[in-house]
Formats: C-alpha cells, structure tokens, sequence
C-alpha cells in the first residue's frame, strides 16, 4: 500500500544498526572531528555507505533486517552543502518500506536525515537492489549487486582486542566512531568509476529517528 506523502516529514520513524562508510581520504576522515569545518584530505568527498537495520519502523512499516547501500559526493567542506547522494533499498522491501526508506535517506522525513534535506543539491535517485550486509568477525562486507562492492575493517591498536573508537563526537551519524580502513572500496554506479581500497573507513552503531 502506496504511503501518503502528504504525510512525509511527519511520520514517525526509528533505526537502529550499523553503519559502515568508505571514502577517499587518504587517512582517519576529518569531518568527524571538524564536524565539516575542514575540508576532506583531498578536497572533496567521494563515498559510499552501508546501513544496516537491525530494528527500525517508518510509521506502522517495519523496516528491521532491510539493508540500504548510499553514494555520497561532497565538493569541498562538508556543512557548504552542494552535495549528490544516491540510494540502494533492498529488493526485499515492501512497497511501503521502499517509499519510506527513500524518504529517509533524501531527508524528506526530516529527523535525523534531515540534513541530508538541507546539503544535497541533487538527489541523484533510488533504486532497487540486493543489498548484501555481510558481518565475518571484525570484516563488514557491503554488495549491491555490481554497483557496490565494499569490506571495512577496523584499524588495529595496541589492544587487539579494544578497537580504535573517536568518542563523544557531535557526529551527526553518532557520537561514536571506530577508526576503520578498507581493504575494498569499488563503486560502479551513475557514472562513477571508484576504488578506494586502503582508504579512510567507519563503523558506527546507528539509533535514528524522525520527525525530530
């Protein structure tokens, strides 16, 4: 059954997971910290994401066990906005939580996306897809078909057994970070031809919600 979108933007919703991201900065991304103040090591930001959704509603939905795979283009510092984004939604999703998962990821259902409302120019499009989450010990693997083909682990420490985490950050993806790399990172999708193996990785435990 087709949402209302008369209704996007004030229908409650909630996730809570994990989130891995791969981008081209050379080392550890500094928007986590600068919160976009400084500009990725390269400039700009070329990225992709997976989400996975342990728990998770868009209204009276449930969305939990869907997966969703993002491309993100950000052309200098990160709060200038300008930004490009695209969306892979599990091909398991109903109708319902398509819709409302797109709504999600564009912002539209405002909360803890919103921004995405504010900073992306162009809403490049969603798609259905396989969405693949893979956990394997520390290894997350991310697969969206032949566009997305994505593995992050964390960066080791003194500990091996104590991950690398940034803390009590003001990020907006949540305050708590692990410094991760990838060891593979290739896009091919709109256009975009990546690989960003060794590059900057994140894992980040997700609890988002909206309206507000």
């Amino acid at each position: 059954m087709a949402l209302d979108q008369n209704a996007v933007g004030t229908v409650p919703w909630a996730i809570k997971g994990e989130l891995i991201l791969n981008c081209n900065c050379t080392v550890f991304c500094p928007c986590v910290v600068s919160l976009g103040k400084h500009a990725p090591t390269e400039g700009y930001c070329q990225a992709w994401s997976g989400i996975r959704i342990d728990e998770g509603h868009y209204g009276d939905e449930d969305i939990s066990g869907l997966n969703v795979g993002l491309l993100l283009e950000i052309p200098g510092l990160m709060a200038r906005g300008n930004w490009k984004a695209a969306a892979y939604i599990d091909e398991r999703a109903s109708d319902a939580a398509y819709e409302g998962l797109v709504n999600i990821f564009s912002g539209a259902a405002r909360g803890t996306t919103g921004l995405f409302k504010v900073l992306v120019s162009e809403f490049l499009g969603a798609e259905r897809a396989p969405v693949i989450f893979e956990t394997e010990g520390k290894t997350r693997r991310l697969m969206v078909g032949k566009a997305i083909h994505g593995e992050v682990v964390p960066v080791a420490g003194k500990d091996p057994d104590q991950e690398i985490v940034v803390t009590n950050t003001e990020y907006w993806m949540g305050p708590d970070i692990t410094v991760a790399t990838a060891t593979k990172g290739r896009v091919r999708a709109f256009g975009r031809v990546w690989d960003f193996d060794g590059r900057s990785a994140e894992i980040c435990q997700i609890d988002w919600h909206g309206p507000r």
